[in-house]
């Protein structure tokens, strides 16, 4: 055994040779390209079809073994070699094959596409969906059994918010009997709008906001709404004529 320091220079070289050629084989390793998949798939057109017609069918083809497996319109499927007269004839296409493929490409994107789908929904038709999700009647749901009091409405008001008068923003104040529900104080300020949009031809009151403050010992309400000939779009909306039948029904005054 030769000790480390007078060991052979041909023997020390030859150890790192066999490194380098080592080093070299991993590289060469780690740069080889991928091995091929075993096996392929494609699309191929059925010869000699009836009315002239050549539909795609798809095909698996083996990298390894040189076989087709075509997946039939049953479901089924056939096996053949590559290179035997069945699978040469599944990839021979005629002329008036490639124009029945043409035809066969030129797809229809329709209802009758795909009648088993739903229509597809859009982001916009989402958003709609939502918004709809959250939008609330004019006048607040009450708890059943809630009765009123004609003496908790005070009188009510609608002024335009502009200083001309002109603008489709308005405010209704509304002076009720301190200690009204809220609910029922809001109805209230509502069902004088409609009665006083019915007056002056306004269809629609979308509304944006409400305030409440007690004055005088009277609880003052006031809402503001915008006016306008269609209907807009809003979280809470006033039709006027079924507002109006709405606020006799549970008994509000449209002052």
């Amino acid at each position: 055994m030769w000790p480390a320091s007078r060991q052979p220079r041909h023997l020390i070289a030859a150890l790192a040779g066999a490194a380098m050629l080592a080093g070299c084989a991993d590289d060469a390793t780690l740069g080889r390209p991928k091995p091929k998949p075993e096996t392929m798939t494609a699309k191929v057109a059925t010869p000699g079809a009836a009315n002239g017609k050549a539909p795609l069918t798809l095909a698996r083809i083996s990298t390894k073994s040189g076989e087709i497996l075509i997946l039939e319109p049953d479901g089924s499927v056939t096996t053949m070699a590559l290179d035997s007269p069945e699978g040469q004839d599944a990839f021979a296409v005629s002329e008036a094959d490639l124009m029945a493929l043409n035809a066969n490409l030129d797809l229809d994107l329709g209802a009758g596409a795909a009648p088993d789908l739903p229509p597809r929904q859009t982001a916009q038709d989402k958003a709609l969906e939502e918004f709809a999700a959250r939008t609330q009647p004019a006048l607040p749901a009450w708890a059943e059994g809630t009765a009123v009091d004609p003496a908790d409405f005070m009188g009510a008001r609608v002024a335009s918010l502009a200083p001309g008068g002109s603008s489709d923003l308005v405010e209704v104040t509304a002076n009720l009997r301190q200690g009204v529900d809220a609910d029922i104080a809001f109805s209230y300020a509502t069902c004088a709008l409609a009665g006083w949009a019915k007056r002056n031809g306004g269809p629609y009151g979308r509304h944006v906001r409400t305030l409440q403050d007690t004055r005088d010992g009277k609880l003052m309400i006031g809402a503001a709404f915008t006016l306008s000939d269609e209907k807009p779009m809003g979280l809470r909306v006033m039709e006027t004529e079924e507002t109006l039948r709405e606020c006799k029904a549970r008994g509000i005054p449209a002052a």
